[in-house]
């Protein structure tokens, strides 16, 4: 619970207590009620209010699309990516007359289409109160102050509302909104004659002054002059908030997802998340630490369906659907079942050349909530082909014109470029060393440039070093089996490179036992799958729990724990395999 909430959102109930649903009131009112419009109206003073639930996600670009919606104001989310059928949404945006953005992060694949973008607040700069899952309402201050012209998502709306022209906007701090806030709440709340029966109430925090809104400890609703304490445990009186006080049970009829599988799309898609991302990665993907764990998307999928798509694990393959492709790397690491593949949702045009998922998934939602079939779009898989396969890593980002695929991993002082080309290098000529060169910007003939290059076998390897620090290197081959990332990752943390390191350029691989930790399993303690794996064969490590007093990975927030569970099993059958 907390800031850090076991849901998806933290403040999703603070957000339903407001309004902030196209289909609620404020103060869990609802649409469709005329009494709760009337309440809502006569409590604001408003000359007018809507009668009607407005329009969903889906919806709402449906009627951009259409015409019928010409401006839109989208506030700290990313629906290019996140919406299903995500080039329709491009074309709705693209359409539209006036798109604006609030966020803080400049460059998202939804504000290429924004004609204002507004620069917000992040969540450790924000002032105001959360509300998680159990109806417990906490104080939330800012650490970290606003940077630039940042501001407050309360103080950009006021002035919008105030310059065109309405009032009631004259607020001043956030205490003086969350006034507002309780006194609606209390407003003809479980008034048999002019109101209605409501559990959110917390007219007991009505008239805060700045100070005590700042020493607010969290408390649960309903906090009102009845329930002064707070209450735990909501219906215990089996009074519910319908007229009659009775509770409602509603049954929905089942029915099949809308698109089924067919000869052309024979495969399930399902999506998701993936441990150490969030959402659509325009702030974690930028966490060289989370990014350890996995660097580029990914189809997962059983390995007799990838046989049949004729697929390998390892290789780039394309995931098509009725409404739109993407592109990633095939793995059969999640136990997927046969006829159903998973693409996690996050990677984005910031950070690949062509991995949205969103833009393959189906636009077809749930006919009374609104969400999409995220988990069931019918979809085929082939084989993407490339020539060669490669890998970048510089402190500037190199030039990707050239390259087919490639998606962007954010290291602590490099960037990495996973990459993919269809162009052939002409084995007479010095075509890996010109064009190696150019991807880095490099035109001096006198840069200390270190390369190898075996013809036979497809294999370059070429690094730039600057006053014996290393400044960019890329490594090239025919084959997708390409050196480990982690050791050189740790050559960008030396301030100069010995004789051995060198050497390890040229050679593919660390010159030294135990260097190369391979790719981060535990995040919290940048514990390595190699330094895992070496720990559970030496020394007989048969628990989770053994791994985490062994060498720490574990020890911290357990999201990797079921990853440690299942590399002890991985290794003991491969000892077993050998026996």
């Amino acid at each position: 619970m907390g800031p850090f909430s076991f849901t998806g959102q933290p403040n999703a109930m603070g957000g339903r207590e407001v309004g902030g649903l196209s289909n609620t009131l404020a103060a869990h009112l609802e649409f469709g009620n005329p009494l709760h419009a009337e309440i809502v109206q006569t409590f604001w003073s408003s000359p007018a209010i809507a009668q009607r639930a407005g329009l969903k996600a889906v919806e709402l670009f449906d009627a951009i699309e259409a015409g019928r919606v010409k401006a839109v104001w989208i506030m700290g989310t990313n629906p290019v990516v996140s919406l299903p059928d995500g080039d329709r949404v491009k074309q709705a945006l693209s359409k539209c007359e006036l798109v604006v953005t609030s966020d803080i992060i400049e460059k998202t694949d939804t504000n290429a289409f924004a004609h204002v973008m507004l620069p917000a607040l992040g969540w450790g700069e924000k002032d105001g109160t959360v509300t998680n899952s159990e109806r417990r309402i906490s104080r939330q201050r800012a650490f970290i102050p606003a940077p630039g012209n940042a501001r407050a998502d309360w103080r950009i709306i006021c002035d919008v509302a105030k310059r065109m022209g309405f009032e009631g906007f004259d607020f001043a701090a956030p205490h003086e909104i969350f006034d507002e806030h309780a006194r609606l709440s209390a407003y003809r709340n479980n008034d048999s004659e002019n109101g209605v029966y409501r559990a959110f109430n917390i007219g007991g925090l009505v008239g805060l002054d700045r100070t005590r809104y700042d020493a607010l400890k969290p408390m649960q609703w309903p906090f009102s002059a009845q329930h002064e304490a707070g209450v735990a445990r909501l219906f215990e009186t089996r009074r519910f908030s319908h007229a009659d006080g009775r509770a409602r049970f509603i049954a929905t009829a089942p029915r099949d997802p809308v698109n089924a599988p067919d000869d052309e799309y024979p495969l399930i898609l399902n999506t998701g998340r993936v441990r150490d991302q969030w959402h659509t990665m325009t702030r974690t993907g930028r966490s060289a630490k989370l990014a350890g764990h996995i660097s580029e998307s990914f189809i997962d999928m059983h390995p007799q369906d990838a046989l049949a798509c004729g697929v390998r694990e390892g290789e780039l393959a394309r995931v098509s659907s009725r409404w739109g492709s993407m592109i990633a790397r095939v793995q059969h690491g999640g136990g997927m079942p046969r006829g159903s593949v998973f693409v996690p949702i996050h990677w984005n045009d910031q950070v690949a050349s062509d991995a949205r998922i969103g833009a393959v998934v189906n636009p077809v939602v749930d006919p009374v909530s609104g969400e999409p079939e995220f988990k069931h779009t019918p979809v085929s898989i082939e084989k993407f082909h490339v020539t060669w396969h490669g890998f970048s890593l510089s402190r500037d980002v190199p030039e990707l014109d050239a390259v087919t695929h490639w998606t962007r991993i954010h290291g602590s002082r490099f960037v990495r470029y996973e990459l993919a080309g269809r162009n052939r290098f002409d084995a007479a000529h010095d075509d890996h060393h010109d064009w190696a060169r150019a991807l880095f910007h490099i035109d001096d003939p006198h840069a200390d440039w270190i390369e190898y290059e075996d013809k036979s076998a497809g294999v370059y390897r070429a690094a730039h070093v600057i006053d014996d620090r290393i400044e960019s290197c890329v490594f090239i081959s025919e084959r997708a089996d390409l050196p480990a990332r982690a050791w050189l990752a740790s050559l960008f943390e030396k301030d100069r490179l010995d004789d051995e390191d060198r050497a390890s350029l040229l050679l593919g691989q660390a010159i030294g036992k135990g260097e190369d930790t391979g790719p981060t399993v535990c995040s919290c303690f940048g514990v390595g799958r190699n330094t895992i794996c070496n720990a559970i064969r030496e020394k007989g490590l048969k628990t989770a729990a053994e791994v985490t007093a062994c060498v720490k990975a574990g020890g911290n927030c357990g999201s990797c724990v079921p990853e440690l569970k299942k590399l002890i099993v991985e290794t003991e059958m491969a000892r077993l395999s050998t026996v």
